[in-house]
């Protein structure tokens, strides 16, 4: 049975967390076992996760969204309790991956979703404290429509149906910026590539204007279900290379 800390350690290195400036730690964020038989991934750390979890017999939880975050309360608040103790009373290590995981080139949310809709000629860009951490892609032969693609996001996210805003024209979309989560504010980096369409989880209301306005088609598939692909690719990878149980969490998240 590998060691817990073996196994952050090999997420920590394959990530390169110490690269990025986040809005919250990267790696262990609560400690745990000192050994990990079973690995549960899932995107955001609350306790619905947590104690799927524990109904698990999970050793370690590696989650894209963790327990602490810039600006929040320095105090522990009763829906912080309640997921420490729902991680201390199991015995769950929790571990969290956030810019780091977006970015990745292999293992990130923003690249498996993008050779998930058949891109080609990836390349990064939406640049967040000195780091790119979205891609940009191309169809091949000659593009898609609007309404094509919108089908593609939606059976690659798992069937919600996505928020369309038509950036006006008909020519066929050949290119394609994505950048998962709350990416809205990476629209006009999308604009100055003179990408055909911008895709990202959460919309903001400023999108609509912009997109119309500058003639970019604007696709919202929602935050989390546009994050549950990297966190799913390090359990996988995890099990492969050390043996353990992976079991990816998908408790459904309207946003």
């Amino acid at each position: 049975m590998p060691r817990t800390a073996e196994l952050i350690e090999h997420l920590d290195r394959l990530l390169d967390i110490d690269s990025f400036r986040d809005y919250g730690p990267n790696g262990l964020q609560v400690p745990g076992p000192e050994e990990a038989s079973t690995v549960v991934t899932g995107v955001s750390a609350h306790a619905d996760l947590l104690e799927r979890a524990a109904e698990a017999g999970a050793d370690l939880v590696v989650v894209h969204h963790g327990l602490f975050w810039r600006g929040q309360p320095l105090h522990i608040t009763s829906a912080m309790h309640r997921r420490l103790k729902l991680l201390y009373g199991h015995d769950m290590a929790l571990a969290a991956y956030h810019l780091p995981l977006d970015a990745h080139p292999d293992y990130g949310n923003n690249a498996l979703l993008a050779r998930e809709l058949g891109l080609t000629d990836l390349r990064p860009f939406a640049v967040s404290d000195g780091r790119p951490i979205g891609f940009h892609g191309r169809f091949e032969n000659d593009g898609l429509g609007l309404d094509a693609l919108a089908s593609l996001v939606r059976d690659a996210v798992g069937g919600r149906e996505p928020l369309v805003v038509d950036g006006g024209g008909d020519a066929p979309i050949r290119t394609l910026g994505i950048v998962t989560g709350a990416g809205t504010d990476f629209l006009p980096e999308a604009v100055e590539l003179g990408l055909d369409a911008f895709l990202t989880g959460e919309p903001a209301e400023r999108a609509y204007g912009a997109a119309r306005d500058h003639g970019i088609h604007f696709i919202a598939a929602g935050h989390h279900a546009t994050e549950t692909f990297g966190v799913r690719a390090l359990g996988e990878l995890l099990a492969e290379r050390f043996g353990v149980k992976h079991v990816f969490v998908d408790v459904p998240n309207p946003i």
